[in-house]
């Protein structure tokens, strides 16, 4: 099968609906001769952070000379976008001749879209034969396809409410399907500190003797005067400092997601992959992860005028971020206000149907002095004219919607003044498809 066929076959899997367990990934990897055997692992699982974290931990790995096989998900506008080694993504003709064997294998059998993806990256990695995989769950971590390995370190990152209707509706059950990847005797480090959330995390590893290693307990960070930060790590890593560190992001929560990489790649040593501080310090420097608190500059010139002689070109600035549960959206909000305090707001915004539309809105609205809202293309994308049902009747005078995508965006642009900054938020569906106008594909 070609590329193209491979991934027609994925799309209409996605017909399909999400499908929680272990036994069809465990069958199939069985029938492939357990590729995922000969690998090794940092798991990693949570509501926010995990690719951030996946990020920082690839970059610094790589710098220190390892081979690393990386699986994230979802994508932005590219399903090869979630397989990555190094600095290179899969190729069209690898992609293709693991999923043909895939589909050759299955026969008449269905397996998920994420099983699909999730068996793939673990063939490539053994194929590729990578030092070290970083691996993300897709949704929650007990019954996640995912969870078929034992990995060296097991990451949680803060627990939050999201996809309620298959992981609970509390923040101890959510927490309960994350620590669902805690393995016998493997440490875990986590930032999920929340206190419904952190006792569910320790009780499951005193269950099964795995060291735990807790964000402000056992590692922490403080901020310098001029923007730098340290980490600081606690008796389980014999006092250690290791900084000043300057971050890429604007997050206020990227000190946390860069702690927790610090102190999962200080473990790391324990099993034979040892770093250098000047490694630590400058692979967090160069960390990119688009889509996210993605921060940059682009010279715009309205569509109407592309290729006229006039010169009205002007700089624009845009944060792009997936922020779309409560927590990462009033994250978002919370950057925005301390970061860019003084700076006018144009928001592009939308949303799935099954997110909490008015808790996000709640926290992202009052920023934006003007929000254009529209709708991604995704079946589960709620319409604009749902999200401004939702409005005020004075944020209703400073919205407008628009079906498509690139619409939003042009009038967003035409909007904004060089001084402004252009916000692209409330789903990562959105992000791709503005950032595909912006940047064209990552791969």
């Amino acid at each position: 099968m070609t590329y193209n066929e491979i991934v027609a076959h994925l799309d209409a899997l996605q017909m399909h609906k999400i499908k929680l367990g272990l036994d069809a990934m465990q069958d199939f990897l069985e029938k492939v001769g357990g590729p995922e055997k000969s690998l090794k692992y940092v798991h990693l699982a949570g509501t926010n952070g995990k690719g951030s974290v996946c990020a920082v931990l690839a970059s610094v790995l790589g710098l220190a000379g390892y081979k690393v096989g990386v699986y994230t998900s979802p994508h932005l506008s590219c399903v090869r976008e979630r397989f990555k080694i190094g600095e290179e993504y899969i190729s069209e003709a690898s992609f293709a001749k693991i999923g043909s064997r895939i589909c050759d294998v299955l026969g008449d059998d269905h397996i998920t879209y994420f099983e699909f993806t999730t068996a793939l990256g673990l063939m490539w990695f053994a194929e590729s034969e990578v030092d070290i995989v970083l691996l993300e769950t897709g949704m929650g971590g007990r019954l996640d396809a995912t969870n078929v390995v034992t990995p060296l370190i097991s990451v949680i990152t803060s627990i939050s409410m999201d996809h309620e209707a298959y992981l609970g509706d509390t923040l101890a059950a959510i927490a309960t399907e994350k620590a669902g990847i805690i393995k016998e005797k493997v440490p875990v480090v986590s930032t999920a500190i929340h206190a419904d959330a952190a006792p569910v995390i320790q009780a499951f590893c005193k269950t099964v003797n795995a060291p735990l290693y807790r964000f402000t307990m056992e590692f922490d960070y403080d901020i310098n005067e001029d923007g730098t930060w340290v980490w600081v790590g606690g008796d389980g890593f014999s006092g250690r400092h290791i900084g000043p560190i300057l971050s890429t992001s604007p997050s206020l929560v990227q000190q946390e997601n860069e702690s927790l990489a610090i102190a999962t790649l200080l473990l790391l040593e324990d099993f034979g992959f040892p770093v250098d501080l000047p490694e630590i310090i400058a692979g967090i420097s160069r960390v990119k992860w688009p889509g996210r608190m993605e921060y940059f500059t682009k010279e715009y010139v309205p569509a109407d005028q592309l290729g006229s002689t006039e010169n009205n070109a002007k700089k624009l600035t845009y944060i792009l971020d997936g922020a779309h549960n409560v927590a990462g959206v009033s994250n978002l909000a919370k950057t925005l206000e301390e970061r860019f305090f003084g700076s006018k707001l144009i928001g592009i915004w939308g949303s799935m149907v099954d997110k909490d539309l008015t808790a996000t809105l709640d926290c992202i609205l009052p920023l934006f002095a003007k929000v254009f809202i529209t709708q991604p293309d995704s079946e589960r994308s709620a319409t604009p004219e749902h999200i401004c049902s939702l409005f005020t009747e004075e944020q209703r005078a400073r919205a407008e919607s628009f079906p498509l995508v690139a619409d939003a965006l042009e009038a967003a642009q035409k909007c904004a003044k060089e001084d402004d900054v252009i916000v692209v938020g409330g789903s990562l569906y959105l992000i791709g498809a503005v950032r595909y106008i912006l940047c064209g594909e990552l791969v």
